[in-house]
C-alpha cells in the first residue's frame, strides 16, 4: 500500500488499474481515518508525518492525495457528517422509530465531540472552511426530519419540534466547558431525549383514559 502502488502505472497491465485505483482508495481511507484520530488528539496544525505514519502511508502519498492542509481536513469533515448522515437511514430501517431517533441522537452526539479537534479551524475564518456550515446543515436537517417525522406518526416523540433547533442544542450541550464523551454531555443529552417522549406520552396516556 505504498506510493509506487498507487502511481505504477507506466509499465503495468491495463488489467492492474482496478487493483491500483483500490490501492488509491485505501490510501485515502486510511489518511482520513488517522487524520481524524490527529486532530482528535494533536489539533489541525498536527505534522503531516504523523498522520501518514498513523496511515502507514508516505508522507508524499498524503500531500498528493491532499496538497493542502484545508483540503485534509475538509475532506475529514466531510466523511464523518456523511457516515453520521448515513447511519440516520440504517437505523430507520433496523429498529422503531423511537428508538432509531434517540440512537441517531446519540451518535450525532458522538459525531460533535470528534469535531472539536478540527473546531479551531473551522472557526479561523479561512474562506477554504466557509461552506462547511452548510454542507453539516444540508446532510443532518433531512436526515433529522425523517426521523423526527417516523418518530411522530409513531406516537413516540411530541410534534411541533423543529429538525435544527435540536441539532443546535445538542451542539450547544456539547460545547459545555469540560464536557466529555462519556461524562456529562450525554447525560444532558439523554434528557433533552427524554424530553422529546414527554409530550408524547402524555397524549397516549390522555387518549387511552378516553
Amino acid at each position: 500500500m505504498g506510493v509506487e502502488a498507487e502511481h505504477d502505472v507506466d509499465h503495468g497491465p491495463e488489467a492492474d488499474m482496478p487493483r491500483m485505483r483500490a490501492d488509491a482508495r485505501r490510501n485515502e481511507d486510511a489518511v482520513l481515518e488517522a487524520a481524524k484520530a490527529v486532530f482528535a488528539t494533536s489539533g489541525v496544525d498536527a505534522p503531516a508525518r504523523e498522520i501518514s505514519a498513523r496511515a502507514g502511508v508516505g508522507v508524499g502519498t498524503l500531500y498528493r492525495r491532499f496538497p493542502s492542509r484545508a483540503d485534509l481536513v475538509i475532506a475529514v469533515f466531510k466523511r464523518e457528517v456523511d457516515a453520521c448522515t448515513a447511519e440516520a437511514a440504517a437505523l430507520a430501517a433496523g429498529h422503531p422509530p423511537g428508538e432509531a431517533l434517540a440512537l441517531w441522537l446519540r451518535r450525532f452526539t458522538r459525531f460533535i465531540a470528534a469535531k472539536r479537534g478540527l473546531a479551531q479551524a473551522l472557526h479561523s475564518g479561512d474562506p477554504a472552511f466557509q461552506t462547511l456550515p452548510d454542507y453539516f446543515r444540508q446532510n443532518f436537517e433531512p436526515a433529522l426530519v425523517r426521523l423526527l417525522d417516523s418518530a411522530v406518526e409513531a406516537g413516540a416523540v411530541r410534534p411541533g419540534i423543529e429538525p435544527y433547533e435540536l441539532l443546535r442544542a445538542i451542539g450547544n450541550l456539547s460545547a459545555i466547558k469540560g464536557a466529555e464523551p462519556e461524562g456529562e454531555t450525554p447525560v444532558m443529552v439523554e434528557l433533552l431525549i427524554d424530553g422529546l417522549r414527554f409530550g408524547a406520552d402524555k397524549g397516549g396516556a390522555q387518549a387511552g383514559a378516553t
